[in-house]
């Protein structure tokens, strides 16, 4: 898709309260400023090692500080609570007065945006992640009328899967025609590339490579991957990578069970790794796994499919939508570790289905890009305006 020109007048302020794992949005405002006359983007916690050199970050703003206070533990997935942003946000978006505001989910910010739209006249279009048990609090039924109120004063929505459709318009009951089912967060190949040069690895990856990314917490089902290969083992097939890129509090954990399993040559663990040097990985991978037991979308899996990988994904992930069984990876039970290890075997017998597969997977997500989502939101906002 091409965008003939500016979109003029228009101005756009962009309400995400954090993206603490999301450098990935990036290259989306870099696309916007490239339509909207202005653009910027409020947010109360930036992603690691933020830098004015990064794509789209001179148009970022930190408006005071975010914190999640969470009420309920769930042990394998998202924990339940509350995120608090700082009420500054009026004064920004008072200096700035947006014409069109882009809000992530049903935040605090996106409550002030809506209570202050009769006075500013503003159009909002929320973007809604994904749907998840943990994140849709239907059982909270004060919580839900709350956002089946919000819902109503809403101009537009954007849900980046199926799973996120179904919710805005079964349970919070938003008209088929107000929601646009996209994916909107996408990968950008060259901003994960900018430092993949710097990449060593201290040995040989035995192939193939299957690569996790991600954080190293109890949620991801780290433990059910490392179970399979535990299976592998038993079957006396050794002969494959699991390379494990990221960083988290279960992370001692698992490298002492991987010592006790005898699974030390198989395993590889890069700690964290910075968002502008994950291409290599994914270069040097050759399948990629997400076990995750609960995940409203998963970005690493379109990242992974944007290099051409074939990918085995969790179905309780959002981003599973993305994957055709037997073309471009399979889908698969968290829970269910025989499975997993089938999958892995499958791709060490026939490792021709690197090759195939992972081309049908950049050709699926080669559609997708930050200038798409950025057209998108230009064209919604052209006939909001009108």
């Amino acid at each position: 898709m091409m965008v003939e020109s500016k979109t003029n007048c228009l101005k756009v302020a962009w309400l995400v309260p954090s993206v603490e794992a999301g450098a990935y949005f990036g290259p989306i405002i870099r696309e916007c400023s490239q339509i909207f006359e202005g653009t910027a983007f409020y947010t109360g916690q930036v992603w690691p090692n933020f830098s004015l050199d990064d794509p789209g970050a001179s148009y970022v703003q930190v408006v005071g500080e975010t914190k999640f206070l969470e009420s309920t533990k769930v042990n394998d997935g998202y924990g339940q609570g509350f995120i608090l942003a700082s009420p500054k946000i009026v004064t920004y978006l008072n200096q700035y007065r947006p014409d069109i505001i882009v809000a992530s989910a049903f935040s605090l910010w996106t409550l002030i945006a809506l209570l202050l739209k009769p006075l500013y006249g503003w159009k909002i279009i929320v973007v809604y992640d994904g749907f998840s048990p943990n994140t849709s609090f239907k059982s909270a039924g004060v919580r839900t009328f709350i956002r089946i109120l919000m819902c109503r004063a809403v101009d537009a929505f954007i849900a980046n899967n199926h799973g996120a459709n179904l919710y805005l318009s079964q349970i919070l009951k938003v008209p088929k025609d107000k929601v646009h089912n996209y994916p909107y967060l996408t990968p950008d190949i060259n901003s994960l590339l900018r430092q993949s040069d710097q990449i060593v690895m201290d040995k040989q990856l035995a192939k193939p490579v299957f690569l996790f990314v991600g954080q190293i917490i109890n949620r991801k089902g780290i433990q059910a991957l490392l179970d399979a290969c535990c299976l592998l083992k038993d079957k006396s097939v050794n002969n494959y990578t699991l390379l494990i890129v990221g960083e988290g509090a279960q992370r001692q954990e698992l490298q002492n069970f991987v010592k006790e399993k005898g699974l030390a040559e198989q395993i590889v663990w890069t700690g964290w790794v910075e968002y502008q040097k994950l291409g290599g990985y994914f270069q040097l991978a050759d399948v990629f796994v997400f076990p995750s037991y609960e995940d409203v979308w998963g970005m690493v899996v379109l990242e992974a499919m944007a290099f051409g990988k074939p990918v085995l994904c969790s179905k309780w992930a959002g981003a599973v939508e993305m994957i055709e069984a037997g073309e471009t990876g399979y889908a698969f039970d968290p829970y269910d570790v025989d499975t997993i290890a089938e999958l892995m075997r499958r791709f060490i017998d026939q490792p021709e289905l690197v090759g195939v597969m992972g081309k049908k997977s950049a050709q699926a997500v080669a559609q997708y890009s930050p200038a798409t989502t950025a057209e998108l939101i230009s064209n919604l906002s052209k006939a909001l305006t009108l």
